[in-house]
């Protein structure tokens, strides 16, 4: 019998048929993912204007160079703060740490917003903007583990893979949102203006975005396996003893998936505008309208996936995704050479792609961890990816079309992601329509310390 059919479990899972409950479960889970790349896009999309207030004025390429060595450090902490908030919510609950970090990195988003610049302090402006990304970027280490469990958790058992791709939405949606804020600032400010206050408006329309966020986090309850964990005294005493310890199989498959993942989206919805620019001769209007249109493809694409997914099976779709992606990555490059129209087709090619891997990767991940270590499993395994692969995609392609003199290079290094991303695939069974909550969440426990 699984737990989920148990007296201990009745009456709380039942409650996942409520469609109301259900709603309010995708706006917690969602809201920080997109408070995340709102915040993630304008840091991005501002980082010249950033560099001019807060480094020294003699060399502007010294200077962004500083401002995107800042964002990078940005992501090399998220896997700490994976360790310290992934376990925390497998400890004390997917609520309480969904609370604590949208809290810290609204915080810290606000402080960036109120921030003076370095004529103001000097060298104390770039240090607290270090720090303050620090924060935002330890927090943020926090935020894809605890909503993917929750979303999981919360949603019902036949619609799970529609209820966790609304995370990827929120995460498109905070993208164009920043993206959309900074258009607005660009074209309706003069470049004094945009330097002198102008910079601070997405960074100060985020945190009250945060401080939204915490109260609907803070309203809902924690979901039903979680609870059940409480019920019967099985909520895990060392969950990163016992992720390490019973769980590294798991680690290495999740892994394999969100290499794929990171790889793709940074490929497709970030890299791909500076590939147009410098490497296909066009506009930077018409490459930034392209990765538009791309992301408004996938808010639609992402979730019909994720239903697709309960449907067939997450294997089935994941693995065809891997397959497309591998067999047109190269040929997808090779025609944006063509023209304008032969990018666009390769382009949407790839985003389509791209929104089969975001409206599956999260709620199979999800499924293949007990649930008292999933929380952690997924937060180490998402942030430690992303640390590796993710803001390291626009740099490696740029040195590696240097060192071959190739504008080919990123659809080989796509196909290597694809590899990764199959393997894992491979080594995984189907859990569509399996229990969160298993027989064994509740003998943890009492399970020897060497097998």
């Amino acid at each position: 019998m699984t737990t989920s059919d148990s007296p201990a479990a009745e009456g709380i899972t039942h409650e996942l048929a409520d469609p109301a409950a259900l709603r309010r479960s995708v706006a917690a889970g969602a809201v920080g993912v997109f408070v995340h790349w709102f915040d993630w896009a304008a840091y991005a999309y501002l980082a010249s204007t950033i560099a001019t207030v807060f480094f020294p004025a003699e060399n502007d390429t010294a200077a962004l160079l500083a401002v995107f060595g800042v964002f990078a450090v940005s992501f090399g902490i998220r896997p700490l703060g994976a360790l310290v908030f992934g376990p925390l919510g497998d400890r004390i609950g997917r609520k309480r740490t969904l609370s604590i970090v949208i809290f810290v990195m609204s915080g810290a988003t606000l402080g960036i917003g109120l921030l003076p610049g370095y004529e103001t302090l000097g060298i104390a402006a770039p240090l607290l903007l270090v720090f303050l990304r620090l924060v935002q970027g330890f927090a943020a280490g926090g935020e894809f583990g605890s909503a993917a469990s929750f979303l999981a958790e919360h949603s019902p058992r036949r619609f799970r893979g529609f209820g966790v791709s609304w995370l990827e939405v929120g995460s498109l949606l905070g993208f164009l949102g920043g993206s959309f804020v900074f258009l607005l600032l660009s074209t309706g400010l003069a470049e004094d203006e945009l330097t002198s206050w102008g910079w601070r408006i997405p960074f100060l329309i985020a945190a009250p975005l945060g401080v939204i966020g915490f109260v609907i986090r803070n309203k809902i309850e924690d979901t039903p396996e979680y609870r059940t964990l409480e019920a019967t005294d099985n909520v895990p005493r060392s969950p990163v003893k016992e992720l390490f310890r019973h769980n590294k199989k798991q680690l290495l498959q999740a892994a394999g998936l969100m290499t794929m993942m990171h790889v793709t989206f940074y490929a497709v919805l970030t890299y791909l505008v500076t590939y147009e620019t410098d490497h296909l001769g066009h506009s930077a209007g018409n490459a930034a309208l392209l990765s538009t249109v791309i992301s408004l493809v996938g808010l639609v694409l992402v979730p019909a996936f994720g239903h697709l997914s309960d449907r067939v099976g997450r294997r089935p779709l994941f693995i065809a995704a891997a397959v497309a992606l591998f067999v047109l990555a190269t040929p997808a490059f090779l025609l944006m050479q063509s023209s304008l129209v032969g990018t666009w087709v390769a382009a949407l090619a790839l985003g389509v792609i791209l929104a089969a891997i975001l409206g599956t990767y999260a709620v199979w991940s999800a499924e293949i961890f007990p649930t008292r270590t999933r929380q952690g499993g997924l937060s180490v395994s998402y942030n430690v990816t992303a640390a590796l692969f993710a803001g390291t995609v626009p740099y490696l392609m740029t040195v590696l079309i240097a060192a071959t003199g190739s504008p080919l290079v990123p659809g080989p290094y796509l196909m290597v992601a694809a590899v990764f991303g199959l393997v894992a695939a491979l080594s995984l069974r189907e859990t569509v329509g399996t229990p969160l909550l298993q027989a064994g969440d509740l003998e943890a426990d009492r399970r020897p310390e060497h097998p």
